[in-house]
């Protein structure tokens, strides 16, 4: 080989080494997940146990309510952490159970004031309130609160329903969930949470 070409020659060599070990050392690393699961049938603890566990580090996943083999009639709640992942912003969490969908719209909405978004819903039979609707909300910490307006509307009948829906969302609601239940005041009702996002 020409004296002038070897040390192009060694370039080519190192830069084929560089090429091969570089997907090696920045391969990304296998996500692993951590879980709390929290059951009570207590809404106030279920509440308590979710602000505990979001300080650690844990993000709201899942829930659901209903009657365990052990516990009877409980809300369940999952929680979830991401342990191969840079830790992210802490959550704050209300949990607000009721069986008037009226007292539910304005806890909301004072929530939505404050910053605090829908994450889901569930039906639950607690030992005082009888059936109640189940919301959970959420809010980042350390970041501006956004604003945001929340109409919940209950109704027997789907024909009123749909009107309904129609209704709110030409005034910018988008639909975030729905539940099916014998509530303790309304009797078997279609109960549905919707949201307009801030502006």
């Amino acid at each position: 080989m020409c004296t002038y070409l070897r040390p192009f020659a060694r370039l080519l060599v190192l830069g084929g080494w560089i090429a091969a070990f570089l997907p090696t050392a920045f391969a990304q690393q296998p996500h692993k997940f951590d879980y709390r699961v929290l059951a009570t049938n207590r809404t106030s603890t279920a509440e308590k146990e979710m602000n505990e566990a979001a300080a650690a580090g844990f993000v709201f996943a899942a829930v659901m309510g209903g009657e365990t083999g052990f516990g009877g009639n409980e809300v369940v709640v999952v929680m979830t952490k991401d342990t191969s992942a840079a830790e992210g912003q802490k959550r704050a969490y209300k949990l607000l159970a009721t069986s008037r969908t009226s007292a539910m719209q304005k806890e909301m909405q004072q929530l939505g004031e404050e910053g605090f978004d829908y994450k889901a819903q569930t039906i639950f039979s607690s030992t005082f309130g009888g059936k109640e609707v189940v919301v959970i909300m959420e809010r980042v910490l350390g970041q501006s609160a956004r604003r945001y307006e929340f109409k919940l509307m209950a109704t027997s009948r789907t024909s009123t329903m749909q009107k309904e829906l129609r209704e709110a969302g030409d005034a910018g609601f988008s639909m975030v969930g729905m539940t099916v239940a014998k509530t303790l005041l309304g009797g078997a009702e279609v109960v549905s949470i919707m949201r307009k996002e801030p502006q």
